[in-house]
């Protein structure tokens, strides 16, 4: 492994921060990071969202590391350091879904290589939580899986679902699949919106610290999805929807803002999971990890909670 820019000022994370390039099966060069921990009880595999880099995560990281957890996480094909898809850095690309696999296999062998201690538990956030749900029900080796508004469905007026598929498959027909969704910006989220009226979260200096991380490396910035990407996430988000949850215990946290993915997928599934728990949590958006600090400890008080209940079962 090679060293990877970190720029551990932007985090804010627990000290010991570090990055690396990782090169999946596929070729493509990838930014991986970690924050150790001196006897931690296991660790957080932390599946970013859209548009999401490893800085983004330095203050949680540090919330983690208060409840025993070292975090490892990684910058997706098409986002943040990571080797990008298209000449417009901007534009959030993936040719395939399956492809984030390929990032899900560098990463596993990346946290063995860093060891990172056992057990493992999967955070998936957004886009993360799909990724992380097809590798779950692929045999991760997790003791348990933890989601934050995880990407089952996407948030969209009904009327306009089916148009949504039809543009978005026509557009692979003509070469135009590269092209932005229609009313997306070029431009980070937290620039292009202030913070009233965002859809991530009702902390102000939560919001600042995002923004502040883009504004100080724009390099980390990603704009709206390409057509493909949407095309490609419907895709996923319909065919992980007729796959049972596996057996593994399972953590799943909703907003009650919630305004980008569907929740009514969150709820269908979490109501059938096993061995699983939805935790809502009122008057949050969609970023509950960045939210206001009495909801952050309410979540960390679920993790704790949960992890404390898995390893019981592990070590039983």
């Amino acid at each position: 492994m090679q060293t990877a820019p970190f720029y551990s000022d932007l985090a804010r994370g627990p000290e010991g921060g570090s990055a690396h390039w990782v090169t999946s099966e596929d070729g493509v060069r990838l930014r991986m990071g970690h924050w150790p921990l001196d006897g931690a009880k296991g660790s957080v595999l932390l599946f970013t969202g859209r548009t999401e880099y490893i800085e983004k995560y330095g203050i949680t990281a540090r919330e983690l590391a208060d409840i025993g957890l070292a975090t490892a996480t990684l910058d997706w094909r098409g986002q943040g350091l990571s080797e990008r898809a298209l000449d417009d850095r901007l534009v959030g690309h993936v040719n395939q879904f399956c492809d984030f696999q390929r990032d899900v296999a560098a990463f596993l062998a990346y946290a063995a290589e860093v060891n990172m201690p056992k057990p493992w538990y999967i955070l998936g956030h957004s886009m993360g939580g799909c990724i992380a749900l097809r590798s779950v029900t692929r045999g991760a080796p997790v003791a348990g899986v933890i989601f934050t508004a995880p990407m089952w469905g996407i948030q969209m007026p009904g009327i306009l679902r089916p148009v949504a598929w039809t543009v978005t498959w026509a557009a692979d027909l003509v070469a135009l699949s590269h092209l932005l969704v229609p009313s997306t910006s070029r431009r980070p989220y937290t620039e292009a919106s202030p913070f009233i009226g965002n859809a991530l979260t009702t902390d102000k200096d939560m919001y600042a610290y995002m923004r502040s991380q883009t504004d100080a490396q724009p390099e980390l910035g990603l704009g709206g999805p390409s057509l493909n990407w949407l095309n490609q996430a419907l895709r996923e988000t319909v065919a992980l929807a007729s796959i049972p949850s596996p057996d593994l215990p399972a953590l799943s946290f909703l907003g009650g803002l919630e305004s980008i993915v569907d929740p009514q997928e969150i709820k269908r599934r979490m109501g059938a999971w096993p061995k699983g728990k939805l935790v809502d949590i009122e008057n949050a958006q969609h970023e509950v990890l960045m939210e206001t600090p009495a909801i952050r400890s309410k979540v960390m008080a679920e993790i704790a909670s949960f992890v404390a209940h898995t390893r019981e079962t592990v070590e039983a």
